[in-house]
Order: C-alpha cells, then structure tokens, then sequence
C-alpha cells in the first residue's frame, strides 16, 4: 500500500509534468521535438518505476534494429508493462494502444501528441484505419511499432490466444516481428489489484521472425509461430 501511495503522491504530479513538457514542445512545434517524443516518456516511464520501486533487467535488446522497421509483440499481465517498454525499449518506438487510453487527463493527449496510435478494437473500420497509419509510419519512418496481440492483459498470467491485427500490420509493411517477454510484472502489480510489489522486471526480446515468406491468407499461420516462440521466451524464464 504504501507503494501505491506513493505513486499516487509523487507520479501523478510527474505525469502531469511530463505530459505538459511534451504538449509544450509539439504545439508550439520546437525544433527539439521530435527528440522530447523519444526521451521525455523514457524519463518518465524510468522515473514511474524507480517510485514504485521496480528495476527492469533487459536481455538480447540487439535483436531491436533501430534502423529497420520491426513490429515488437508482447505478452500483457500488468499495468507495468506499458512503463517497461517505453523506459527500456532501445530506439524510437511507437505505441498501439486501446481507444480507452485516449481518455486519461493529460496522458493521453501526450501520447497522441507524439504519435502513438489510438485503436478501437470495437470498430472494425476504425480499427483497420489505425493499422494503416502503422503501416504508413513503419514504412516512413522505421521506429517500433509495440502490440499487445493479446488485446488485454491476462489474467492468469497464461499467454492468451492472440489478435491477427498486428501479423496483418506485419505481412503489409513487410516487418520483421520480434516476440516479446516481460516476466515479473504481474508479480509486482496484478490485474484489478491495488497493491504494488517492488520486484525486478525481465524484458527479453526473441529472435526476430521474417515476414517474406508470408502473406494475407497465411496470417494465421504467422501469429502461431510468434505465439509459440513468444511462449518459449516466458516459460525458458522459469
């Protein structure tokens, strides 16, 4: 409880900090603002979790090619998971996340502001018009694009079967898609729990898979490889 509380009492002012920081610097269109997008959330995720007393381990980040475009999939157990990725996650990335997020004061501005992706995964249309804006960033620019093919977190802690969207993305861009474990963050906050466990983070990238040999119609195909492979990162953890 008391980690809660302080994350409450110290982040919240953070957050609002931060996000005011990166609204400043983008509407206001300074030229350091592509450089704000990319550092401001990493201190702010980084500072997020030394509050709730959380070190994150990171192993095999050189399979992240921060000069190609790749689509980096993980597993989702916890809200602590968005904050390991955006602190550790080597060079510019870009979040998928749901609509819902969009409404959070002041973080969800900053978010759009930067050019992460908001998907409503309750609109079919809508949805294939954010994995389009994807596809179009991952070909202009080449950053990380970060899923959640899970589309919530699991409950259980078990990897759930996954959502084709991001293999769609994946096959249209031509990116390589790199499976993704965070291992320890459900321990340190579980899903509709209040209680935050300091604890150490893993974030382990996987071999990137090619995408060449794959098309539309073997989508399916393609995410039960990611699925499988993403599976023997998390239980080769244990």
């Amino acid at each position: 409880m008391i980690r809660l509380i302080a994350l409450l009492t110290l982040g919240i002012p953070t957050t609002i900090w931060y996000c005011m920081r990166i609204a400043w610097a983008v509407y206001r269109n300074a030229p350091d603002a592509d450089c704000v997008c990319a550092e401001v959330p990493r201190a702010w995720a980084r500072r997020m979790l030394r509050i709730a007393g959380v070190r994150v381990e990171v192993e095999a980040a050189e399979y992240i090619d921060a000069t190609a475009p790749q689509v980096v999939v993980v597993n989702h157990t916890s809200w602590f998971d968005p904050l390991a990725l955006a602190g550790f996650v080597p060079g510019p990335c870009v979040f998928v996340a749901k609509k819902e997020v969009e409404r959070v004061p002041f973080f969800g501005m900053a978010l759009r502001a930067c050019g992460h992706i908001y998907i409503d995964r309750r609109n079919h249309e809508l949805a294939l018009q954010s994995l389009e804006i994807a596809r179009q960033r991952l070909e202009d620019d080449g950053p990380s694009i970060i899923m959640f093919p899970e589309g919530t977190r699991s409950a259980t802690g078990e990897l759930q079967p996954f959502k084709k969207g991001p293999f769609i993305l994946a096959i249209q861009a031509g990116a390589e898609v790199v499976p993704t474990a965070l291992i320890g963050s459900r321990e340190v906050m579980r899903k509709n729990g209040i209680l935050i466990k300091p604890g150490i983070i893993r974030l382990r990238f996987g071999t990137p898979i090619p995408v060449d040999s794959y098309d539309f119609e073997r989508r399916d195909e393609l995410a039960d490889r990611v699925w499988q492979a993403l599976r023997d990162l998390l239980t080769s953890a244990t």
